[in-house]
Protein backbone atom coordinates (compact mmCIF):
# COMPACT_ATOMS: atom_id res chain seq x y z
CA UNK A 1 0.00 0.00 0.00
CA UNK A 2 1.30 3.42 -0.95
CA UNK A 3 1.90 5.99 1.75
CA UNK A 4 -0.17 9.15 1.89
CA UNK A 5 1.61 12.46 1.25
CA UNK A 6 1.31 13.24 4.95
CA UNK A 7 2.96 9.92 5.89
CA UNK A 8 5.80 10.61 3.44
CA UNK A 9 6.36 14.04 5.02
CA UNK A 10 6.31 12.57 8.53
CA UNK A 11 8.89 9.98 7.46
CA UNK A 12 11.22 12.51 5.83
CA UNK A 13 11.12 14.75 8.90
CA UNK A 14 11.83 11.80 11.23
CA UNK A 15 14.70 10.71 8.97
CA UNK A 16 16.12 14.24 8.86
CA UNK A 17 16.06 14.49 12.65
CA UNK A 18 17.82 11.11 12.91
CA UNK A 19 20.35 12.20 10.25
CA UNK A 20 19.22 9.19 8.23
CA UNK A 21 19.98 10.88 4.93
CA UNK A 22 19.66 7.72 2.85
CA UNK A 23 16.00 7.55 3.81
CA UNK A 24 15.60 11.25 2.97
CA UNK A 25 17.12 10.61 -0.46
CA UNK A 26 15.00 7.50 -1.02
CA UNK A 27 11.86 9.53 -0.29
CA UNK A 28 12.79 12.12 -2.92
CA UNK A 29 11.55 11.65 -6.47
CA UNK A 30 14.47 11.00 -8.88
CA UNK A 31 13.93 14.48 -10.34
CA UNK A 32 12.77 16.03 -7.07
CA UNK A 33 14.25 19.17 -5.62
CA UNK A 34 14.92 20.91 -2.31
CA UNK A 35 15.07 24.68 -2.14
CA UNK A 36 15.77 27.29 0.50
CA UNK A 37 14.05 30.58 -0.44
CA UNK A 38 15.59 32.39 2.57
CA UNK A 39 19.17 31.39 3.16
CA UNK A 40 22.51 32.84 4.20
CA UNK A 41 25.58 32.72 2.01
CA UNK A 42 26.93 29.23 1.52
CA UNK A 43 23.54 27.53 1.37
CA UNK A 44 22.47 26.71 -2.19
CA UNK A 45 19.20 28.11 -3.47
CA UNK A 46 18.10 24.81 -4.96
CA UNK A 47 19.26 21.21 -5.28
CA UNK A 48 17.81 19.19 -8.15
CA UNK A 49 17.87 15.41 -8.43
CA UNK A 50 18.82 12.68 -6.00
CA UNK A 51 22.53 12.72 -6.87
CA UNK A 52 22.95 16.41 -6.11
CA UNK A 53 20.83 16.09 -2.96
CA UNK A 54 22.95 13.10 -1.85
CA UNK A 55 26.21 15.06 -2.29
CA UNK A 56 24.87 18.03 -0.35
CA UNK A 57 23.47 15.93 2.52
CA UNK A 58 26.73 13.96 2.75
CA UNK A 59 28.58 17.23 3.31
CA UNK A 60 25.87 18.55 5.65
CA UNK A 61 26.20 15.42 7.81
CA UNK A 62 29.71 16.63 8.72
CA UNK A 63 28.51 20.08 9.79
CA UNK A 64 28.94 20.94 13.48
CA UNK A 65 25.22 21.66 13.91
CA UNK A 66 22.86 18.86 14.92
CA UNK A 67 19.20 18.76 15.85
CA UNK A 68 18.17 16.95 19.01
CA UNK A 69 14.40 17.34 18.71
CA UNK A 70 11.56 18.88 16.75
CA UNK A 71 8.78 20.43 18.83
CA UNK A 72 5.48 22.18 18.26
CA UNK A 73 5.03 20.18 15.06
CA UNK A 74 1.89 20.96 13.11
CA UNK A 75 1.25 19.28 9.77
CA UNK A 76 -1.32 20.82 7.48
CA UNK A 77 -3.00 18.96 4.68
CA UNK A 78 -4.28 21.26 1.93
CA UNK A 79 -7.02 21.30 -0.70
CA UNK A 80 -4.37 20.07 -3.13
CA UNK A 81 -3.88 16.41 -2.08
CA UNK A 82 -0.20 16.51 -3.12
CA UNK A 83 0.70 19.53 -0.95
CA UNK A 84 1.55 19.17 2.75
CA UNK A 85 2.92 21.92 4.99
CA UNK A 86 4.92 21.28 8.17
CA UNK A 87 5.55 23.94 10.79
CA UNK A 88 7.85 23.21 13.72
CA UNK A 89 10.67 24.29 16.01
CA UNK A 90 13.99 22.52 15.64
CA UNK A 91 16.20 22.42 18.73
CA UNK A 92 19.82 21.41 18.57
CA UNK A 93 23.35 22.49 19.29
CA UNK A 94 26.67 23.44 17.82
CA UNK A 95 28.67 20.29 18.50
CA UNK A 96 32.06 22.00 18.71
CA UNK A 97 30.99 24.50 21.38
CA UNK A 98 27.79 23.14 22.90
CA UNK A 99 26.01 26.40 22.07
CA UNK A 100 22.27 25.93 21.62
CA UNK A 101 20.71 26.16 18.18
CA UNK A 102 17.02 26.82 17.63
CA UNK A 103 15.40 27.09 14.25
CA UNK A 104 11.81 27.97 13.34
CA UNK A 105 10.83 26.16 10.15
CA UNK A 106 7.96 26.06 7.73
CA UNK A 107 8.37 23.48 4.98
CA UNK A 108 6.12 23.06 1.96
CA UNK A 109 6.14 19.66 0.27
CA UNK A 110 4.66 18.38 -2.97
CA UNK A 111 4.34 14.59 -2.83
CA UNK A 112 3.19 12.29 -5.63
CA UNK A 113 3.38 8.52 -5.99
CA UNK A 114 5.01 8.17 -2.58
CA UNK A 115 7.93 10.51 -3.37
CA UNK A 116 8.70 14.15 -2.66
CA UNK A 117 8.82 16.16 -5.87
CA UNK A 118 9.33 19.52 -4.18
CA UNK A 119 10.59 20.43 -0.70
CA UNK A 120 10.72 24.16 0.03
CA UNK A 121 12.38 24.78 3.39
CA UNK A 122 11.65 28.21 4.85
CA UNK A 123 14.12 28.46 7.70
CA UNK A 124 15.26 31.47 9.71
CA UNK A 125 18.60 32.51 8.18
CA UNK A 126 19.44 34.68 11.20
CA UNK A 127 19.40 31.64 13.50
CA UNK A 128 21.81 29.86 11.17
CA UNK A 129 24.12 32.90 11.04
CA UNK A 130 24.11 33.06 14.85
CA UNK A 131 25.01 29.37 15.06
CA UNK A 132 27.82 29.86 12.57
CA UNK A 133 29.10 32.81 14.63
CA UNK A 134 29.33 30.46 17.63
CA UNK A 135 31.80 28.27 15.74
CA UNK A 136 35.49 28.53 16.58
CA UNK A 137 37.32 30.66 14.00
CA UNK A 138 34.02 32.11 12.79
Amino acid sequence: MSQTPRQVVERVLQAGLAQDYETVIDLMAPDGHIEWPYRPAGVPARLEGRDRIRRYLSAAAKAPIVFDEFTDMVIYETDDPEVVIAEYEAHGRVTTTGAPYRQSIIAVFRVADGHIRSYRDYLNPLALLEARAALPDA
